[in-house]
């Protein structure tokens, strides 16, 4: 094979690829147990405002130091 010819993987083979990329990714960085409103509100893809009245309308919980838990985060994502 010549050495500037593309590499051609399989379908299988790329999707393993990717995914020991992605684990080895998050072993690496740790998610954090809680952030911020406004990461909580990026992440989510809502603003601020919005985020602050989720907060208020009780759909979204903050912790002690009012910060996002980020199974918050989580459970708003998996109910789109």
């Amino acid at each position: 094979m010549p050495i500037n010819a593309p590499l051609t993987l399989a379908p299988a083979d790329a999707l393993h690829i990717a995914t020991l990329a992605v684990q080895r990714y998050a072993e690496t960085h740790p998610r954090p147990s809680s952030v911020t409103q406004k990461e909580a509100a990026r992440m989510i893809g809502v603003s601020g405002a919005t985020l602050s009245r989720l907060v208020r309308a009780g759909k979204i919980k903050l912790n002690d130091i009012a910060g996002v838990p980020i199974s918050e985060v989580d459970r708003v994502l998996a109910g789109r």
